[in-house]
């Protein structure tokens, strides 16, 4: 089991850049955790809109079988000073967090920069540590492809949880959500995918432990996990 954090600066940033993944993620048995740092305050919509937004980041929470922490911060005030970066840590810490997922640092919205690079030093001592694309990410060389063809549909239904943002933006649309992934799919070489620039990939290639002789004869009985497909570039 893999224990797996995303950071994200507002609701529906993980989502966006990784909710698939997250959904492979729990299939296969992994805890999966998202920390969003910010309640997305400046985000589209009237009052009403901003207090809804975090009843819609648990729910699409649910969705993907993540746990929810929030960071706090107040969104297009985030810095990625040492207060910022104990947030991040305190994550890792309390869900000691082995596979990290946060924006790629090169992005035109400025608390997106900010929390990637936060999150760079407060994953400073782990050995998987991978960017994910947003709409406002400027430059992006994925090198990691994940294939999420059996989990595009559940990456929709998490983002339609944010109503109050999908429904006044172009970049979310499911028509735009669906062609990037058959873009990084066909990039990848399968069929819909999610793409990562990695900081760091450690690759664990050591063998699995053998079950106990009295569960191997009832393998065969037991549903088995989908597993996470993840290719190399």
């Amino acid at each position: 089991m893999r224990r797996v954090l995303a950071v994200g600066a507002h609701p529906d940033d993980v989502e966006l850049g990784c909710g698939a993944t997250l959904l492979a993620h729990s299939a296969a048995g992994d805890a999966v955790t998202m920390l969003v740092m910010t309640g997305g305050e400046n985000g589209p919509g009237d009052d009403a809109a901003v207090v809804g937004r975090r009843a819609e980041q648990q729910e699409a929470a649910r969705t993907l079988g993540a746990r929810l922490m929030w960071g706090g911060l107040r969104d297009c005030t985030v810095t990625p000073d040492a207060a910022t970066v104990a947030i991040v840590e305190r994550a890792i810490e309390e869900t000691d967090a082995e596979v990290v997922y946060v924006h790629a640092p090169d992005d035109s919205h400025q608390d997106h920069r900010a929390v990637a690079a936060a999150t760079l030093s407060a994953a400073r001592r782990l050995s998987r540590v991978l960017h994910y694309q947003s709409p406002s990410t400027l430059t992006f060389s994925p090198t990691t492809f994940v294939d999420v063809t059996a989990f595009l549909s559940g990456k929709l239904a998490a983002l339609r949880a944010h109503a109050s943002q999908v429904e006044m933006s172009a970049m979310v649309e499911p028509d735009a959500v669906v062609a990037s992934a058959r873009h990084w799919g066909a990039q990848a070489r399968i069929g819909y995918a999610e793409a990562f620039a990695p900081t760091r990939m450690v690759i664990d290639l050591a063998p699995a432990p053998l079950p106990p002789v009295d569960e191997l004869s009832h393998a065969s009985r037991r549903p088995r996990s989908a597993p996470l497909s993840v290719a190399l570039y």
